[in-house]
């Protein structure tokens, strides 16, 4: 029995080209919860049949059809690691380890923003960025108030180093999670090759920010003293929860760096972890911590991007790219940085990663997997580190205007972008140089 008239291919491609197109502009736009956009899209795709249209003309509309196009071992890594990271936030610890960076730089403005710099970098490598910066706000903006000076150095710097850091392992940005599912790529994949290059960016960045906010950071011998009586001693810490978390998030990556050895994906280690951690707590109460309207957007988002695959304008783009490049590895992996650079910085770079990941894998198909692992890397490098562009460039960077608008200081677009366009663009260049001399010479 057919009871649906299925689309041409030709309609197909532009109905499904359509609904990620509006939906990039209302996430743009904000205007919709980008949640809501990405599930409306999805509910879109599913309506119009537009995955499978020979199964849906003759059965229907299924979801069953659309399963395969999420990636759940991206759904529950996401979901695993933020159990860990909110039952490891209670314990304290993070405080505790922001407030000796105070004590152990006796108080010099130039040191905090430094140390600051480096603790945000390292620990958005192993959480998400957003958890990372709303750790440290309450530390920056209490530093700030003990050394009367404006925080906004401190706080640009921090999310400038949360998406630096993030960029260097498999979980530390959305982006990488993508990426390292589609590409097969280990957690030390990320870290090897990675981790040197993000390394040089972070040095690079905080030499810049330290000229830049020259005028900013000097305070009186008075103030400075003043602020050494502020340490850890300040911020209670749950101790046993606190080993209990650092014991597993320590397993985790542990069993995040072999994986491969022991034939067991990220998420299920992950998720092994955080099993563990909520035997001494509340379920409940964690679940109700969790982000799920990331969990429903990256769903969402799947089914949006599948839609486009299944109709063959992934495909299509993965072509165009091979042409204008001319076949070439280099041409294709700096045109993917560069670009990816820029565009993350204007929209979320989330689904633009999540429609990128399919088009390399069409150029894998056609060049083979030796052409295209350099393209993953440039893919990672330029939608993490794009995203230092604007204030509206990643969630963190939101968060951290937002919280210091509460407290009458102002992060303008402007003025955020003045800087973000200049430390992109050393980002991006230090990328770009860190490519070509591992893969290109």
């Amino acid at each position: 029995m057919e009871y649906l008239h299925a689309f041409s291919t030709e309609h197909a491609l532009t109905l499904s080209a359509g609904i990620l197109i509006l939906a990039y502009i209302f996430i743009a736009t904000e205007k919709i919860s980008k949640t809501t956009v990405a599930l409306i899209g999805a509910c879109a795709v599913i309506f119009l049949g537009l995955v499978d249209q020979e199964k849906y003309s003759k059965n229907g509309i299924n979801f069953e059809y659309y399963i395969n196009y999420i990636d759940f071992n991206v759904i529950f890594l996401l979901i695993a690691m933020m159990i860990i990271v909110s039952i490891t936030a209670k314990s304290g610890i993070f405080n505790y380890a922001a407030a000796r960076i105070l004590s152990l730089t006796r108080g010099r403005p130039a040191l905090i923003l430094i140390s600051l710099a480096f603790f945000t970098a390292i620990t958005s490598a192993f959480l998400d960025n957003v958890t990372t910066v709303i750790l440290v706000l309450p530390m920056t903006f209490a530093i700030a108030e003990k050394l009367e000076i404006n925080p906004l150095p401190f706080l640009i710097t921090e999310i400038f180093s949360s998406n630096i850091g993030g960029t260097a392992t498999l979980i530390g940005d959305p982006p990488n999670i993508i990426i390292g599912s589609a590409a097969g790529l280990s957690f030390m994949d990320f870290v090897r090759e990675l981790s040197p290059i993000v390394a040089l960016i972070m040095v690079a960045v905080c030499a810049l920010m330290l000229v830049l906010f020259r005028k900013s950071l000097k305070v009186s011998e008075n103030k400075t003293a003043a602020s050494m009586r502020f340490d850890g001693n300040d911020c209670a810490v749950d101790r046993a929860r606190a080993a209990r978390s650092m014991i597993v998030l320590g397993l985790v990556i542990a069993g995040f760096a072999c994986h491969d050895a022991i034939g067991m994906q990220t998420s299920i280690i992950a998720l092994m972890g955080a099993s563990a951690l909520l035997v001494f707590e509340k379920p409940e109460e964690i679940f109700r911590e969790l982000e799920w309207n990331t969990i429903f957007f990256f769903i969402g988002l799947f089914v949006i991007v599948g839609a486009l695959e299944a109709s063959g304008g992934i495909k299509l783009m993965a072509d165009f790219i091979l042409d204008v490049t001319r076949g070439s590895q280099a041409a294709a992996s700096m045109a993917i940085l560069w670009g990816s650079g820029v565009i993350s910085g204007v929209i979320d770079n989330i689904p633009y990663t999540a429609t990128m990941a399919p088009m390399i894998l069409e150029m894998e198909k056609a060049m083979g997997s030796e052409y295209a692992y350099p393209l993953w890397w440039s893919l990672s490098l330029g939608a993490c580190l794009g995203g230092n562009m604007t204030i509206i460039g990643a969630a963190a960077n939101v968060v951290v205007s937002e919280n210091a608008a509460k407290r009458g200081y102002e992060i303008s677009f402007m003025r955020f972008f003045k800087y973000g366009v200049v430390v992109m663009i050393l980002s991006l260049s230090i990328s770009a140089l860190g490519l070509w001399l591992k893969f290109f010479i």
